[in-house]
């Protein structure tokens, strides 16, 4: 909550001549609210309103949750439809992912920060669990790149190199 306080503006004529003008606490705080709201677009709401006493009345936050919450709706709305159109995270913007959020919608555009690692063979971020780099070709799960043929198994007698290679360590 933001205190505002009346102050008097003067208007210069140009000729020497001003004139003090009065304005009042409400109509600078209505400016700022209008000036606030309207960062978003035409018909929006942000939830910045100016209460009629000292502190906003339950009624009041009621009135503003819903004016909100109706804003958040129209939002989704608009980003269903570019979805729709596009199908492109690009087009979906930060506020209509939050509307979705704070209305407890999941939405297919309701784009989530997904957790990446850095490839061991050029330091490409990539998703966690997958077989091959797609930048530098790197095996960087060898049983998954097996099962989905994106490499051959390594002929018999490797193998069974391999093996003897590894009992040897042992010993």
């Amino acid at each position: 909550m933001t205190r505002i306080t009346p102050r008097t503006a003067v208007m210069d004529y140009g000729d020497k001549r001003t004139l003090p003008l009065a304005i009042t606490a409400r109509e600078i705080a209505e400016d700022i609210c209008r000036e606030i709201n309207s960062d978003a677009g035409e018909h929006s709401f942000l939830g910045v309103f100016v209460c009629a006493g000292d502190a906003p009345t339950e009624e009041e936050l009621k009135n503003a949750q819903e004016k909100l919450d109706e804003f958040y709706r129209a939002l989704v709305v608009a980003a269903d439809r570019e979805w729709e159109r596009s199908h492109s995270f690009l087009f979906i913007h930060d506020l209509q992912r939050r509307a979705a959020a704070r209305l407890g919608l999941e939405k297919e555009w309701h784009y989530q920060a997904r957790e990446t690692e850095e490839c061991p063979g050029c330091g490409d971020r990539v998703k966690p669990g997958v077989a091959v780099c797609k930048s530098c070709h790197a095996i960087l799960n060898r049983e998954k790149a097996l099962e989905l043929g994106l490499i051959q198994p390594p002929p018999p007698e490797a193998t069974a190199q391999r093996q003897r290679g590894a009992e040897k360590g042992k010993d």
